[in-house]
């Protein structure tokens, strides 16, 4: 509780909560507000915005919703970020945790494998993976998630290193607690609060390569996402730009709320260290 006080005080956190509430409300109401598939044909093509009041962001190119689109796209949007950003913390932390508390071997084959996944860029990794298994939401999700591991396990690592010699973990073992127990119930959970500042960092990036893969082609085709509604958008830039700018705006609201909330989270783990 008086880390969502520090968060709630501050107004990076405050601005950055009430930004992705907006954007989750939306999200979440897509459904009722649009309970037809958003992909659907409901009027002429290129109707520009604030011209029709059934239909306020306008159409597309085919004659679909922009508004119904824009708001089911968000929903995309945040459950990939915050779904690759879970499987991305899930990974590091345990790979992590183990490396720092087993020492040894296995710390230098798991940190070998960091290195691995490391080398090859975040976004290139996606690509290749989304291009040789194919393109759905839970792949993507994996693929942004193979990419995104690798700082949380190396900071994971660097905190058990540094906890795994304190008494308490001295009096585990000397009470026979089996090792993992003592690595994930004792240790981890310390572990975690420097780990779970770069969620936001995660979030924010998960977001933009799940743009970019579906600007490219390679999203859900069944499913409407804001980089797919920029690409559709580019092939009429020059005389429909609103097509591309209203999509790209809502893609750079979020990812600045969650900038600006994972600022407040970081401010309020701060001020819990110095307390």
């Amino acid at each position: 509780m008086r880390i969502l006080h520090h968060i709630f005080r501050s107004p990076e956190g405050l601005i950055g909560f009430l930004v992705l509430l907006t954007i989750a409300a939306a999200g979440i109401s897509a459904p009722f507000l649009f309970p037809k598939d958003p992909l659907s044909i409901v009027g002429a093509p290129l109707i520009a915005p604030f011209t029709n009041p059934a239909l306020p962001f306008g159409t597309d190119s085919l004659g679909r919703d922009v508004l119904a689109c824009l708001l089911h796209g968000a929903r995309v949007s945040l459950a990939v970020g915050i779904s690759a950003a879970a499987a991305a913390l899930f990974i590091g932390a345990v790979m992590g945790t183990l490396a720092g508390f087993a020492g040894g071997l296995i710390d230098e084959a798991l940190m070998r494998v960091t290195d691995a996944f490391q080398i090859v860029p975040s976004f290139l990794l996606a690509l290749a993976f989304v291009s040789t298994i194919g393109a759905s939401i839970p792949v993507v999700i994996l693929a942004i998630a193979l990419g995104a591991w690798v700082d949380p396990a190396r900071l994971t690592r660097a905190q058990v290193l540094s906890i795994r010699e304190r008494d308490y973990v001295a009096s585990a073992r000397a009470i026979g607690m089996h090792p993992l127990e003592i690595a994930f119930r004792q240790i981890l959970p310390n572990a975690l609060a420097p780990v779970i500042a770069l969620a936001a960092i995660i979030v924010a990036g998960a977001i933009l390569t799940e743009a970019a893969l579906s600007f490219l082609g390679l999203g859900d085709p069944n499913v409407v996402t804001w980089g797919s509604m920029i690409a559709e958008g580019r092939n009429v830039l020059r005389s429909s730009p609103f097509l591309s700018i209203i999509p790209g705006i809502g893609l750079v609201v979020t990812v600045l709320g969650v900038y600006l909330l994972g600022e407040g989270i970081n401010k309020a783990l701060a001020a819990e260290v110095k307390r």
